[in-house]
């Protein structure tokens, strides 16, 4: 057999995404370091130094360590260490989330247009309430510096009470935690918590109208905004 014969069953190894190498790059540092559940990992000016890239490229390794509950970002605090990690298999479940989160954002597009419809035709002057004070919880989480997921979450559970539908609640329960997944995810970019909460109010103007069909334009466009990630979008390193 010669030596052309000999590899012609193999395929070339793709390089790893970009985000790969560095949760890669600070699982190292865990490790190196012998950092315990508990621990604060640097700044991320520190950990953008040391890598050599940008602090947002940085944010983004650390919101999908978060994701996988490596870690908690606490405002004012850092990223603090939830156990300690094994590489291999943190990645395996990275590779595992990022193949999954264009699913979960079908079923949030199936689930929530048609739970958005029913709020604007069914809505009561305590959903109202509701929505208004989800959304004021959110203005404030962002207001202080904070990405806003209590009150994003607390917000689509107002919407999901308004439709009046409880099998579309038990539904949206049901893939509640991979949408928490997808909700990190996208609050963690730049800007994104001030653009969610601003789509968030033109929803709820559209549901205090009762106008259903703006209510089902506002929310496609919100959902396809924060299925916008960069998980999603990231290159290999040359």
């Amino acid at each position: 057999m010669t030596g052309d014969a000999g590899i012609m069953g193999f395929t070339k190894a793709a390089r790893p995404r970009l985000y790969e190498h560095l949760v890669s790059q600070i699982l190292e540092y865990v490790e190196r370091n012998k950092l315990d559940r508990g621990s604060l990992l640097p700044p991320e000016r520190d950990l953008a130094d040391q890598l050599g890239v940008s602090r947002a490229t940085v944010a983004q390794a650390l919101v999908a360590l978060e994701v996988l509950g490596v870690i908690r970002v606490q405002h004012g605090t850092g990223a603090v260490l939830q156990y300690r990690p094994n590489t291999v298999t943190v990645l395996r479940r990275l590779r595992e989330h990022r193949s999954r989160l264009p699913e979960i954002v079908e079923a949030r597009l199936g689930l929530e247009l048609q739970i958005v419809e029913l709020a604007a035709r069914r809505r009561t002057d305590a959903d109202l309430q509701r929505i208004d004070e989800a959304l004021a919880y959110m203005r404030s989480e962002v207001d202080q510096g904070g990405r806003g997921e209590r009150g994003d979450e607390m917000f689509h559970r107002a919407l999901t009470e308004a439709s009046h539908n409880s099998v579309l609640a038990q539904l949206m329960e049901f893939i509640g935690e991979m949408v928490l997944e997808s909700r990190i995810e996208s609050l963690g970019q730049e800007g994104r918590p001030e653009n969610s909460l601003a789509a968030h109010g033109r929803i709820a103007e559209a549901v205090r109208a009762g106008d259903h069909e703006a209510a089902v334009a506002e929310m496609r466009a919100h959902i396809r905004t924060i299925s916008d990630v960069e998980l999603l979008k990231d290159e290999s390193p040359e």
